[in-house]
């Protein structure tokens, strides 16, 4: 029970990586304040967490907008009264090159990926500051450190996220917080589906071109991210700030 007694806001948690991640703190024992801007799937992810005998609430938000991302922080004070726990794992899957991007693409990627994930933050680390102590995982991708063809809308708002995790963790190391980032590589989630439906290929087709670029020469499963997750919020990390942890099976050593 590495977190029990412990409150934590997670965002995104309407399926994939998020949803693992809800249910692996349940476990652990956190008290939790579940967003999603898809009521329907964040209520579901809900009913999964109480049925495994964690402690949540579920709140529905666009990360996107400030009054909502005010309400996140908010709600979890409410709820339970202080905040231990942030983690950042909302995004938006845009994924153009720069000559097919429009305005709107660009501004609904980093809306969500990095204004959404920044204003959250803005919110949480308040209370956190007021407690000395905190532990905040932005969820980032190795996306954001590789190149990809025809990424280039979501692989720059992954790096952004990457700058942003350092940036935060100088600023609030004097206050306990600290602040890290976990990149997976690819992850078999309802978002890889999107990605085979837009590239036209069956799954083998993809799973086949994309499994030997990791080491391990599969594709990796949500838990396997949110147990990264896990490590980095709770005090086994303590002394751990500002580091991207790759959760990619060997992929950018490849």
């Amino acid at each position: 029970m590495r977190l029990k007694g412990q409150t934590a806001v997670v965002t995104g948690i309407g399926a994939g990586i998020g949803e693992a991640i809800a249910l692996r703190f349940a476990e652990e024992g956190a008290r939790q304040v579940l967003v999603d801007i898809n009521k329907a799937n964040g209520e579901r992810t809900l009913a999964k967490v109480r049925d495994a005998g964690g402690e949540a609430q579920f709140v529905t938000a666009d990360i996107s907008k400030d009054e909502d991302a005010r309400q996140i922080a908010q709600s979890a004070i409410d709820y339970f009264g202080h905040i231990d726990i942030l983690v950042n794992n909302a995004a938006d899957f845009t994924q153009i090159g720069i000559e097919a991007a429009k305005l709107e693409d660009w501004q609904r990627v980093f809306g969500v990926n990095v204004f959404g994930t920044a204003l959250v933050c803005k919110y949480v680390v308040p209370h956190m500051k007021e407690r000395r102590r905190g532990s905040i995982v932005n969820v980032g991708s190795m996306s954001g450190i590789i190149a990809q063809r025809d990424f280039a809308t979501y692989s720059s708002s992954k790096g952004a996220i990457q700058t942003l995790t350092r940036c935060m963790a100088l600023d609030y190391a004097p206050f306990n917080i600290r602040v890290n980032t976990v990149c997976p590589g690819c992850i078999l989630t309802s978002a890889s589906y999107r990605e085979i439906e837009r590239l036209g290929l069956t799954f083998e087709q993809w799973r086949d071109q994309v499994a030997p670029g990791h080491m391990l020469n599969r594709l990796g499963e949500p838990r396997e991210a949110a147990n990264a997750v896990l490590f980095l919020a709770s005090d086994e990390s303590s002394f751990i700030t500002a580091t991207d942890l790759m959760v990619d099976g060997g992929y950018i050593a490849h």
